[in-house]
């Protein structure tokens, strides 16, 4: 189904949500809207297959519809991993399970920080960093330290911010105009933005990197990059 949330003007914009109108057109709001989100979904699902091994369990967290979680599953056919999706919106959950049958997959509607990663080859975070409070980013990802196991590889990937406002001001308005060559009218890219001022909070790299090393991780590489969109491989 198409996206057109924002297509007509609304007398306010309120906060922008996973709700059920959200999940409907999610898949193409995310492709429409995250260059390269057609790369980074089947990648990751790729390197997160093979870390896992033969029996190893993964944690898809903020897995939305679960399109992270189908990746890794395809690429990994071995019958004894797991891979669990989290996402604490409802709709998201629901279209998750009505989606994808396998049953190595379990879908659960939780609060990521209640959420206990413990054994864990694989932590997935793709595009939800950005969307919990700053203030509790460093104890989750310490949380997810902890409670993963030795050796275990996180996975983030979000929108980032560069150190350099030109270079961050190009890739802005490469973006935005990226955007409408997709067919979305300046009026729904401008209200779409301010549904997200105080929801999606972005970082720069060097932020990203300082806090996994304060989290414990003990080495991060950059896997993909495309524009202000980034993702690392964390190893703890």
């Amino acid at each position: 189904m198409r996206d057109q949330v924002y297509r007509d003007a609304h007398n306010q914009i309120v906060d922008f949500a996973f709700n059920a109108e959200v999940a409907a057109v999610f898949p193409d709001m995310i492709r429409r809207s995250v260059p390269g989100y057609e790369t980074m979904v089947p990648v990751t699902g790729l390197i997160a297959a093979r870390h896992l091994g033969d029996d190893g369990v993964a944690f898809d967290l903020g897995c939305s519809l679960g399109a992270t979680t189908l990746a890794i599953l395809q690429q990994n056919s071995t019958p004894n991993i797991r891979v669990v999706g989290i996402d604490n919106a409802e709709a998201m959950i629901a279209g998750a399970q009505q989606a994808i049958s396998d049953p190595r997959a379990t879908f659960v509607r939780q609060d990521l920080r209640d959420t206990d990663v413990s054994g864990a080859r694989v932590v997935v975070l793709n595009l939800v960093l950005q969307f919990v409070d700053p203030a509790h980013r460093l104890g989750l990802l310490q949380q997810i330290h902890e409670q993963m196991a030795p050796g275990g590889l996180l996975i983030v990937s979000e929108k980032v911010r560069h150190d350099d406002a030109w270079l961050h001001e190009l890739y802005d308005s490469s973006h935005l105009a990226w955007k409408q060559a997709n067919g979305y009218s300046e009026l729904e890219v401008s209200q779409k933005r301010t549904a997200l001022e105080n929801v999606m909070r972005i970082d720069t790299e060097a932020e990203h990197v300082e806090r996994f090393r304060t989290a414990g991780f003990q080495r991060t590489e950059q896997w993909y990059r495309c524009m202000n969109w980034a993702s690392f491989l964390v190893y703890r």
